[in-house]
């Protein structure tokens, strides 16, 4: 007879007491609270979106400056912007032979890390070629009897010799009048363009300079804009104010005077020079 050997003694089953319970829970609920922190975020955002710069382009800047402030902004090399526009074949009129001064329109443009020069530089062109291929350009050049390029180079010239805004239209009416007569228009400011320089005075060696911008010397418009209009400049050219004037000079900030008696535009300048002068020794 075999005997059987003694059953083994039963299991004892662990239970967790209530407090353990508890701090299990809790810490199962940290741990997805963890979790959730971690993986929403991850989940739910999308690409990043660069936020856009704004690069502003004043009214009546010069290619010039206008190739540095692109560069600025950009943050590439001297230089690198007037080289792209020469390789960005911009939209400009036949008129231009490829120069793009007076087209590189005054405005406000979003600037990214992927913008490039000789992108930024169209849509600059592609904005004056908008603005001035507006119908009512048309007409008013029509009207004036220039075409739409030579009614930008008016403008730009506008641009840069009125003192404000509202004496735009009778600088126009002064070009105008001028080219009418067949009498040079003697604009500093093309003369500063030819020079590269900004300045109020000019001396009489400044106006026997040889260059096709020298307005003292040749008569006629300029070959091309000297910087670039804004809309003002551009209304105050396709629709000059109506009067006789054939001469101006700004005798202090927010006096110009508007003459078409040459005796009185000398007493306007010896008037302008005074001021200056006592300006100066102050």
């Amino acid at each position: 007879m075999v005997n059987e050997p003694p059953a083994a003694p039963p299991r004892r089953r662990l239970r967790p007491t209530r407090r353990g319970r508890l701090a299990l829970f809790i810490g199962i609920v940290l741990v997805l609270a963890v979790a959730a922190a971690v993986l929403v975020p991850m989940l739910t955002r999308g690409p990043r979106v660069e936020r856009a710069r704004s690069l502003v382009i004043p009214e009546g800047w010069r290619a010039s400056q206008v190739y540095a402030a692109v560069d600025k902004a950009l943050a590439v090399e001297p230089g690198t912007a007037e080289k792209a526009a020469g390789m960005a074949d911009l939209p400009l009129p036949a008129e231009a032979k490829g120069n793009p001064e007076g087209y590189l329109f005054p405005a406000t443009y979003p600037v990214t890390s992927t913008t490039t020069p000789r992108g930024l530089l169209r849509y600059m062109a592609d904005t004056a070629l908008q603005r001035f291929g507006a119908d009512h350009i048309a007409e008013g050049a029509r009207r004036n009897g220039v075409s739409v390029y030579e009614t930008v180079t008016i403008a730009s010239v506008v641009q840069a010799e009125a003192d404000s805004a509202a004496d735009m239209g009778k600088v126009a009416r002064v070009v105008y009048n001028r080219l009418d007569r067949g009498m040079p228009l003697q604009m500093d400011s093309t003369l500063n363009y030819a020079l590269n320089r900004s300045t109020l005075h000019t001396t009489h060696g400044d106006t026997k300079i040889d260059s096709p911008y020298n307005s003292y010397e040749r008569k006629g418009l300029p070959p091309t804009p000297i910087g670039n209009p804004g809309e003002q400049a551009m209304a105050a050219a396709i629709a000059p104010t109506p009067g006789p004037w054939l001469y101006f000079v700004t005798v202090a900030p927010g006096d110009t005077r508007f003459t078409d008696s040459y005796t009185e535009q000398q007493r306007n300048v010896e008037e302008f020079n005074r001021n200056h002068r006592g300006a100066s020794r102050d």
